[in-house]
């Protein structure tokens, strides 16, 4: 007898009927993390910070050496026993992807702060976050973490694997397992009525919206993919999570299975809570911050002409409303955007911005001269972790 988490039992009886062997799976997943990830960090518990990192980095570059002395589930991970490639792995699939999000790079971007993390972070996925505080005491850090793994996913060659988005990719499922081990020890985490912090559902639903729902919501933004650059957005979102640990019973395969998960998983989660709430809309007004605008008078006119309302036409204003996100002012917000967006670029063009422009986008993500850090959060809550 499957066990439903409380929080899900009416979404899951609804999303039942329409769909059941995937609505049976979503809950299902609820109850899993990630049991190779979630013992390897077990193992690194007793370890300080900066050998975690030094043996993380050691491993990411297939040094032996420097993995001699690991502790020997990671040595495993990354030299004696490393995860199989899927059958299904195909590199040359990534190039028409590639090609279309470097084309439509601001777009896709712009997309995934006003409508993709919009649409993740109104399920029990923020639970995560609020309780770990992270959103708040490092959002600006957080959405440049974001764009820098993208674009990284998305440069040729970057998931093979020595690439950095094969890096980040994986970085990111230490950083997952790390976080569901802490939170699983907090009192505050409700086991029966959430299950399991970080959930395989919750990372096979956000991973299905990264790519079906990015490329929906770029779309509206002014994107254009041909069907082969559809497939090819997939594709490398789908490595990407198989990377991150998502098990393949969760893990889309294309685009129509990925908006199946969305639909079905939607339906199972509840309304968005209060930690919705407070999560979608500290997102909103990070990203001003996160284009490098520190004025605050700029700031909160363009949170609250441009950011509130392309978001509430990107996600629909039945969500808007139960985000309490405000009400807009400007009638068909999308289509004012792609004209703005047309002018822009055919200014750029006759002034020749294109470098200017990728700069930008340089600035937006978590670029460090130090390179990548594989410190793991050593505490449940934010602002009592050391820096990772």
């Amino acid at each position: 007898m499957m066990q439903i988490p409380s929080s899900y039992a009416e979404g899951y009886k609804k999303a039942r009927e329409l769909n059941p062997a995937l609505a049976d799976s979503y809950i299902a997943h609820t109850r899993i993390g990630d049991p190779v990830m979630d013992a390897v960090v077990e193992e690194l518990a007793s370890l300080p910070q900066s050998q975690v990192h030094q043996f993380l980095s050691a491993g990411m570059d297939e040094d032996r050496e420097g993995m001699r002395n690991a502790p020997r589930l990671l040595r495993d991970f990354f030299i004696d026993a490393p995860q199989p490639d899927p059958e299904w792995l195909d590199y040359n699939a990534f190039a028409p992807g590639v090609r279309a999000f470097q084309r439509n790079s601001v777009a896709v971007l712009s997309a995934f702060v006003t409508g993709v993390l919009i649409d993740g972070f109104s399920t029990l996925i923020s639970k995560s976050f609020v309780q770990t505080g992270r959103i708040f005491d490092d959002g600006v850090r957080r959405l440049k973490q974001n764009n820098r793994h993208q674009m990284e996913i998305f440069w040729p060659g970057g998931l093979e694997r020595h690439g950095d988005g094969w890096k980040l990719s994986v970085r990111i499922r230490f950083v997952h397992a790390q976080v569901r081990r802490l939170l699983a020890q907090t009192e505050e985490w409700d086991h029966d009525a959430w299950g399991v912090p970080v959930s395989a559902a919750h990372l096979g639903y956000a991973v299905a919206c990264f790519a079906a729902r990015t490329v929906k919501h770029s779309e509206a933004l002014g994107a254009r993919y041909s069907p082969e650059e559809r497939a090819g957005f997939h594709d490398v979102w789908r490595y990407a999570g198989y990377l991150m640990g998502i098990p393949e019973t969760i893990l889309f395969t294309n685009e129509s299975h990925a908006l199946h998960i969305y639909q079905i998983g939607s339906m199972c989660e509840p309304p968005p809570t209060q930690d919705a709430i407070i999560m979608t809309n500290a997102l909103i007004n990070s990203a001003p911050l996160v284009a490098g605008i520190a004025d605050a008078e700029e700031r909160n006119k363009l949170v609250r002409g441009v950011i509130y309302p392309v978001s509430r036409g990107l996600v629909g204003n039945d969500l808007a409303d139960q985000l309490n996100f405000p009400a807009s002012k400007l009638p068909f917000p999308l289509f004012w955007y792609r004209l703005d967006q047309r002018i822009q670029r055919l200014r750029a063009r006759l002034q020749k911005e294109g470098a200017k422009n990728f700069s930008t986008l340089l600035e937006a993500s978590a670029y460090d001269d130090a390179g990548l850090s594989y410190r793991l959060p050593d505490h449940a809550h934010a602002e009592r972790s050391g820096r990772w």
